[in-house]
């Protein structure tokens, strides 16, 4: 199996073009949350080819938009040329180090099923982003992964599956709360709004306290 980066990196030749609903309803989602926030400086976690990069450019005086798929920065590169987007190649689960230390709102959009180890995460964006600040995070909810849900594409070889970790909704909030996070809001979006089926996308808004 490939790792995450392997699988992104040939993943971004075909990401902008196949059938991906979590990917177009995460994207729904997160205008839909963000909408009433105002926030001048954004971490975007996980920027892809940039499906959310350039709204956010809409909104807020700068952006460093990060990845850990070069590819995938690659696409994002070639269709956002705003002076306000700055992107970094980075593997967060090692020490962040980006040059603002004080961002208005982190973002992590199809990330943190990555990722096993929450509390460095929010540890390490605690550190970077303002008081009274927020985390979004927008994810394939846990009952999809239950159900057998992941991250995947195809290839010439057939289905390759992306490594994934499941989250259940707990432990964000529990990892969160060790780093002065509390829930502004929860939300859970449904294929084509319909709310009797498994939900698709989980998303957080959580807001750093002293």
């Amino acid at each position: 199996m490939m790792n995450t980066q392997q699988a992104y990196n040939e993943w971004s030749q075909q990401y902008d073009t196949n059938d991906n609903k979590t990917r177009d309803l995460e994207a729904l989602a997160i205008r839909d949350v963000l909408q009433q926030i105002s926030f001048k400086s954004v971490l975007e976690i996980g920027c892809g080819t940039g499906k959310n990069t350039e709204w956010f450019a809409t909104k807020a005086s700068s952006v460093n938009a990060v990845d850990f798929s070069e590819g995938m920065l690659a696409f994002a590169k070639q269709k956002i040329k705003s002076t306000s987007v700055a992107f970094q190649q980075a593997d967060i689960t090692q020490t962040w180090q980006f040059s603002n230390l004080n961002y208005d709102l982190i973002s992590f959009s199809l990330v943190l099923e990555h990722i096993q180890d929450l509390d460095f995460i929010f540890q390490q964006a605690s550190f970077y982003l303002r008081n009274g600040g927020y985390i979004f995070i927008g994810e394939l909810h846990p009952f999809k992964q239950y159900a057998g849900g992941k991250a995947r594409f195809e290839t010439a070889n057939g289905i390759q599956i992306v490594p994934c970790f499941n989250h259940n909704i707990s432990d964000f909030i529990q990892s969160a709360k060790k780093y002065n996070f509390s829930v502004a809001d929860v939300n859970e979006y449904f294929d084509d709004n319909d709310r009797t089926s498994t939900p698709r996308i989980l998303t957080l808004l959580l807001q750093k306290h002293d």
